[in-house]
């Protein structure tokens, strides 16, 4: 098998097949594909809303770099977690992480409602939390490593053995890290999920999502799911996110360098009351005011004050009212995203230009 690095530009081997020797993998713009007889189709391709050969490609490629069996590409990172939930029945016990994105706990507590599940938080950062916390009805444990914005980090090899032991699966959003640096598939998760448009596509361009399976049944219900309700990823969308993965070793590399010279930098700052740094782009810090990270997010000029992540381009995002204003105002304070609270994705400009801005914006009165 090719490295890692290699395969973020070929996938397992692109071989160049259409007519026109294409070296970049050609955007399939159709909506369906012709047959020569009923129920014959030589190509099998039928309807993109199934499958399209660019998304076929991209869930190939992203495959090989999650080592699952399968990975469906969604129109969304909403969309592959919505997918996931959805394979399970009313009065199915799952416990999910306690520090989750903001969208997913919408999803759990004003949508995921209606189908009756017993969902339940804990703090995946301790396995024995886990365990105790194990039903037998408990069917999965859903969690994000690091988490958003957090960067708690939670042991996905002994959880994994505490949810097989139980009959359950274990589902891992790798967002943040990325299978660059982390391959929950290898250290024993079931599933894999990305919101591929943060670090995969990674030029803030276009809005992704993956759901990777690791074991061909998991892999039927998945494909059956995404087939029934459409929310698969469109041809044009599939073809940026291939052009954004060529690049994701490279880009990795400097999200995680720069990261660490912000992490250095800010530990001088008397501003800074606590760093949350664990690996990758991203970076959390709380100040000592909220007037201060206010002031902060109006000053920054380079940097952009805007709710994404894993873009070329430095962002400062404001958790409690950006990316978590529907998560309960106790379980916030709780975890720590207070209104000092300020995440930081950190992008591949030249790290002097970055302090300088955070610098000036520090600063400013």
């Amino acid at each position: 098998m090719y490295s890692i690095e290699t395969r973020c530009i070929h996938g397992e081997g692109h071989t160049l097949s259409d007519a026109n020797c294409a070296v970049s993998f050609p955007i399939y713009q159709t909506a369906c594909f012709s047959h020569l007889t009923p129920g014959h189709n030589p190509s099998g391709f039928d309807y993109s809303r199934e499958s399209n050969p660019t998304r076929k490609f991209l869930e190939e490629t992203v495959s090989s770099l999650e080592g699952a069996y399968d990975t469906v590409a969604f129109a969304s990172g909403m969309a592959a977690i919505s997918a996931f939930f959805d394979c399970f029945r009313p009065g199915d016990h799952i416990l999910c992480g306690e520090d989750l994105y903001g969208g997913v706990v919408r999803l759990i507590d004003q949508i995921e409602s209606k189908n009756d599940y017993r969902i339940e938080y804990v703090d995946t950062t301790d396995p024995a939390k886990v365990a105790a916390a194990i039903r037998p009805d408990t069917k999965a444990v859903y969690l994000e490593t690091p988490s958003n914005p957090m960067m708690r980090v939670s042991d996905i090899r002994a959880i994994a053995e505490i949810a097989h032991r139980n009959g359950a699966v274990l589902a891992v959003d790798n967002t943040f890290m990325t299978p660059y640096f982390q391959n929950p598939i290898a250290e024993g998760a079931d599933f894999v999920i990305h919101s591929g448009t943060k670090y995969l596509s990674g030029h803030n361009d276009t809005v992704c999502g993956f759901l990777c399976s690791k074991s061909p049944e998991a892999a039927a219900r998945i494909r059956l799911l995404s087939k029934t309700t459409g929310a698969t990823l469109g041809p044009f969308e599939c073809w940026l996110c291939l052009r954004g993965m060529k690049t994701l070793a490279l880009r990795m590399e400097r999200h995680k360098s720069n990261a660490e010279t912000v992490r250095d930098w800010l530990r001088g700052r008397e501003e800074v009351d606590q760093i949350y740094y664990a690996g990758s782009g991203m970076i959390s810090f709380s100040v000592k005011s909220a007037e201060k990270a206010l002031s902060i997010l109006r000053n920054v000029k380079l940097i952009t004050f805007s709710e994404s992540l894993g873009g070329t381009e430095s962002l400062l995002t404001y958790p409690s009212l950006q990316t978590h204003p529907d998560v309960p105002a106790e379980q916030k304070e709780r975890l720590g995203i207070t209104d000092r609270l300020l995440r930081m994705s950190v992008g591949i400009e030249d790290p002097r230009d970055i302090l300088g801005d955070l610098e000036q914006a520090f600063t400013a009165e």
